[in-house]
Parts: structure tokens; sequence; C-alpha cells
């Protein structure tokens, strides 16, 4: 269920644990690329910002040389 991408809390309590933290001790060890892929979806998350940024950059600096040329 972890795996499926199906949140600990739910998959805890569909197995009875009586924390969530025994779900994620005990079964973890399924999800051997979490960390790597929670930063990549931060990565992903901060990009699109960073894009339109330069974007807006780039457009300042044409309206800059079309003023001025």
């Amino acid at each position: 269920m972890l795996k499926a991408g199906i949140h600990p809390k739910v998959v805890s309590e569909r197995l009875g644990h009586s924390s969530i933290r025994i779900t994620l001790d005990t079964y973890s060890h399924v999800l051997p690329g979490l960390q790597e892929a929670a930063a990549q979806r931060f990565d992903d998350f901060l990009s699109p910002k960073a894009v339109e940024t330069e974007n807006v950059s780039k457009m300042l600096a044409k309206d800059l040389e079309t003023e001025s040329g």
C-alpha cells in the first residue's frame, strides 16, 4: 500500500497498528527511494518559480531593449 502512494496513516489504520510509527518503522524499507522522491518533488515545486522568474527577467530585458532602441 505504501508503494502505491497510500498515506501511511491510512496504511497504519488498515493494518490495525496502534500508531503510524509502527507502520513506518516496520515497512519503510519498501520505499528505498523515499528521500530521493521527496527531494525531486521539492525541486519540481521550486523549479517553476525559477523558470517564471527567469522568463520575467527576459521579458523585462526585451522591454528595455525596445525602449532604448
